[in-house]
């Protein structure tokens, strides 16, 4: 390997820049990216250009672009004599590229991520409601990386009440734009004490209310910096945070809002951090939902599973994306 890079910031130099930048002599080397290089002028020039420009003798390309206005690398540079090879690792990929090809696929909504963390026997709280901490040290490092890769961290009211969480990105990995933070407060009661009122001006807090209460919530949280969202349900809130530019979310929410986005299909990826503890009894991870039979439930796709320290992590995607070929 002789150089790499990958795309830090909208806005700023794609991987394909940042790679030939590190690369000392990129002439006829092979350069491997996860998505298609994009062929038009946008914010940045045309990484396939940049690729010919410097030499480039080989591209492996794993995804095409879904984007009509980015895609047609490929073309450009057969056209000018790259040998190029298209489909190599495709799913993987395409589940590490998840939100951006969702965010092109379905304008409606955002990529939704839900992250549980649970004993065995399926407990995300002890008896008292006390959830700190199940998981282990490996585990919570892993969630803050995680929440760096998304656009918004969003909690349910229980949950924000229950742990007042600070909802942020700390650790070895700090986003140069933190993600935004959201709390779905159907009744509007969100406590002006929680971190997430009280910090609004440094880091962006959302609340999604329903819209008979959303005057009188705004109204209370003046001057905090919180932003008020009304919509009538989960569904309408997310095309709501879709509106405001969000184009992923990773839910943290508990047993109710988790069973809610379930119960309505919103849930694209689930992250489950399984800690090795009986709890006995306790909150379960989903609240009551609707039984299915064995036929008609919906099935998932693994696609990662490994130990983060005494834990394990698994992640099920509903389905790995829309793929163009």
């Amino acid at each position: 390997v002789v150089g790499e890079g990958y795309h830090a910031e909208f806005g700023g130099p794609h991987a394909e820049v940042a790679a030939l930048a590190s690369c000392p002599d990129p002439v006829g080397t092979t350069c491997a990216v996860t998505l298609e290089p994009c062929a038009h002028h946008g914010k940045t020039p045309p990484c396939a250009g940049a690729l010919i420009s410097a030499g480039v003798r080989r591209v492996v390309i794993a995804i095409r672009d879904p984007h009509p206005e980015a895609r047609g690398g490929v073309e450009v540079l057969r056209q000018a004599g790259v040998e190029v090879e298209v489909g190599c690792r495709q799913d993987a990929a395409a589940a590490l590229n998840a939100p951006f090809l969702w965010s092109v696929a379905r304008p409606d909504r955002p990529f939704v991520a839900l992250k549980i963390a649970t004993s065995l026997d399926g407990f995300i709280a002890d008896a008292q409601g006390r959830s700190q901490w199940i998981s282990g040290d490996e585990a919570r490092e892993y969630v803050h990386w995680l929440r760096a890769g998304f656009d918004a961290i969003g909690v349910g009211r229980r949950t924000a009440d229950a742990d007042d969480p600070q909802l942020t990105a700390r650790g070895a990995v700090t986003p140069r734009v933190p993600p935004r933070r959201v709390v779905f407060a159907r009744s509007g009661r969100v406590r002006e004490d929680l971190r997430v009122v009280r910090t609004a001006s440094q880091v962006p807090t959302i609340v999604v209310t329903s819209p008979q209460v959303r005057d009188r919530t705004a109204g209370r949280l003046s001057g905090t910096g919180v932003q008020v969202v009304g919509a009538n349900g989960v569904a309408a809130g997310l095309r709501a945070l879709r509106a405001l530019g969000i184009n992923s979310i990773l839910v943290e929410g508990g047993s109710t809002l988790g069973a809610e986005l379930l119960a309505q299909d919103l849930v694209d990826r689930l992250y489950q951090v399984q800690a090795p503890v009986w709890l006995g009894t306790g909150m379960p991870a989903f609240g009551p939902r609707e039984a299915v039979s064995l036929e008609s439930a919906r099935w998932g796709v693994i696609t990662e599973r490994r130990a983060l320290g005494r834990d394990s992590l698994l992640v099920v995607d509903r389905q790995l994306c829309l793929l163009e070929s």
